[in-house]
């Protein structure tokens, strides 16, 4: 739809979303912080503490337990850090638990990213 301003000239119209994609880049500090500043788990304790204590059956309390997790809060700046500071099986099982994404290419290998055949294609003809 063209748009006109107050002197009947035509405006050009201006996209609001943006064609370029760029990762942010993270810069590790020098300090490997402790496995325990990782995540918050209070929330989680809580709530296990509330199920433990129902009268509910067993089946409906692990259910709940599992479900118990999604309340764990991480910190993905020190997860960060202490991946920088990690050996090699630890870097790759936190990549593989996308705890950190290191490329697009290997989230997407993961399966973290699905891209459908319609954006790849419109992706491919903007881009080539």
């Amino acid at each position: 739809m063209k748009q006109y301003n107050l002197f009947g000239k035509e405006e050009k119209e201006e996209s609001k979303y943006s064609t370029k994609i760029e990762a942010p880049i993270y810069e590790p500090k020098n300090k490997k912080p402790h496995i325990l500043e990782l995540c918050d788990k209070s929330k989680k304790i809580r709530m296990l503490t509330e199920i433990e204590m129902s009268g509910l059956p067993y089946e409906e309390k692990m259910f709940l337990i599992e479900a118990a997790s999604r309340h764990s809060v991480f910190h993905y700046e020190k997860i960060a850090d202490y991946y920088a500071h990690s050996s090699k099986e630890m870097q790759l099982l936190m990549e593989r638990s996308a705890l950190v994404i290191i490329d697009f290419g290997k989230a997407i290998e993961l399966g973290y990213v699905k891209l459908c055949d319609e954006i790849r294609n419109q992706y491919l003809e903007e881009y080539e």
